[in-house]
């Protein structure tokens, strides 16, 4: 195949076609890059072993070692439970399964050494985990591991006895069979510049980590990458959408000059002053234009959208301006028509609380080009919506919009677009 990645995962030693089934329904894990990008969502610190002495239901977690006694099955049919006698040789505590009772008594013998790891519970006088994670002592996790991945999975992988101590054995197969196909995914330079390891570290220590500092580094890494790449992917979009789709060019600030000269009632801040001359730019240049404008409640966005309008009336085109809710819309309107009604630019609103013989005037005008600005809602991106040449469509609080929905307003002359936040 061209990208190892892209391999199947029923291709993997321990998964085969019928558990591939089973994790493309349940996880959405259709390939090794699938696999090698599920990440545990937790990790257990698995250091230190406790007497059961020590032990009570208070403690999140724990680790002990000990030799089960007895076991003994309590209850019929649905309220049966089975109970292992744990000991440490000083003191005994219970585990308790209500579920895959018969599997546990075939893979769990009394007198052997095991490692049990569980959440701890008080029942009645006798302190007992249930369900506990079982394996038998070796040197390897005598020793204990610093930190152990919890993976996602569903009641159904667990019923075919896949759960996340599976997939953690699936994951270290898979990253040792991948090491040799792991490739850097970010400039040498990139890497110095953020102090971040590498993609295969990266990967190793979020799954495996050695430490808490390489599980952190794991996590900065993965993380920029992630969001390096969206920034990149954003870019791309917008230079094939500036290429593909040409924007009116507004030079004409005639009537900008004459508002500041004889209307305008304050003197701008330094950064309202900035954002306009940005604007203005982009508005000259012929290119595209998709820019938010963020600032606090009472920072003067609304004076920056009338100055932009009136930059795009100056060159004989329409803006709009489209709000969530009819309240912000009369808002808008009353703030806007102020400035309006001084520079003699005709404005309207558009809600949908508006009557159909106040909409047939409205629509008319906006498409004879007489109407310059329309404040509205939803309403804005309705079909007899109709601009003669849209220029700038303004949105406010645009998480309160669907993406369809401002592309709606955009598609209706593929103009600028100016976002409040």
């Amino acid at each position: 195949m061209n990208n190892y990645f892209d391999t199947s995962i029923e291709y993997l030693k321990g998964i085969g076609p019928q558990r591939a089934v089973l994790f493309q329904k349940e996880l959405k894990i259709f390939s090794f890059g699938d696999l090698i990008q599920h990440y545990p969502f937790r990790y257990e610190d698995r250091t230190q072993f406790y007497a059961i002495a020590e032990v009570d239901e208070h403690m999140p977690y724990v680790q002990v070692k000990g030799k089960f006694t007895d076991f003994e099955i309590v209850g019929v049919k649905n309220k049966k439970r089975l109970i292992g006698y744990f000991t440490d040789g000083k003191s005994e505590m219970e585990m308790v399964w209500f579920q895959r009772i018969d599997w546990v008594v075939q893979k769990i013998k009394p007198g052997i050494e095991y490692i049990a790891f569980g959440k701890p519970t008080r029942f009645g006088k006798k302190i007992n985990i249930a369900h506990p994670e079982i394996e038998p002592v070796t040197e390897n996790n005598l020793k204990g591991n610093s930190f152990q991945p919890v993976y996602p999975v569903s009641e159904k992988l667990r019923a075919r006895y896949i759960d996340s101590k599976q997939i953690a054995k699936l994951e270290l197969e898979l990253l040792r069979a991948a090491e040799s196909h792991i490739r850097e995914t970010l400039p040498e330079y990139l890497l110095k510049e953020q102090k971040l390891i590498s993609k295969k570290e990266a990967l190793r220590n979020i799954h495996f980590p050695k430490s808490q500092e390489l599980l952190l580094s794991a996590q900065q890494r993965l993380k920029f990458e992630e969001l390096f790449y969206i920034q990149l992917r954003l870019i791309k979009m917008k230079l094939v959408r500036q290429g593909k789709f040409k924007g009116q060019v507004f030079n004409d600030a005639g009537i900008l000059t004459k508002f500041y000269k004889d209307y305008l009632p304050f003197e701008l801040t330094n950064a309202q002053k900035r954002v306009i001359r940005e604007i203005y730019a982009d508005m000259k240049s012929g290119k595209q234009m998709n820019r938010l404008l963020q600032g606090d409640v009472g920072s003067g966005k609304t004076i920056v959208a009338f100055i932009c309008i009136l930059l795009v009336i100056g060159g004989d085109a329409q803006a709009a301006l489209m709000a969530p809710t009819e309240i912000l819309a009369q808002q808008h309107f009353a703030n806007l028509k102020k400035y309006a009604d001084l520079m003699g630019i005709s404005i309207a609103l558009l809600t949908g609380s508006v009557k159909k013989s106040q909409r047939k005037p409205i629509h008319e005008n906006l498409q004879n080009g007489e109407l310059k600005i329309l404040i509205g809602t939803h309403a804005l991106i309705e079909e007899e919506v109709k601009f003669k040449k849209l220029g700038l469509a303004i949105i406010d609080e645009q998480h309160r919009f669907g993406v369809a929905q401002r592309s709606k307003l955009w598609q209706k002359m593929r103009t600028y677009i100016l976002t409040f936040w």
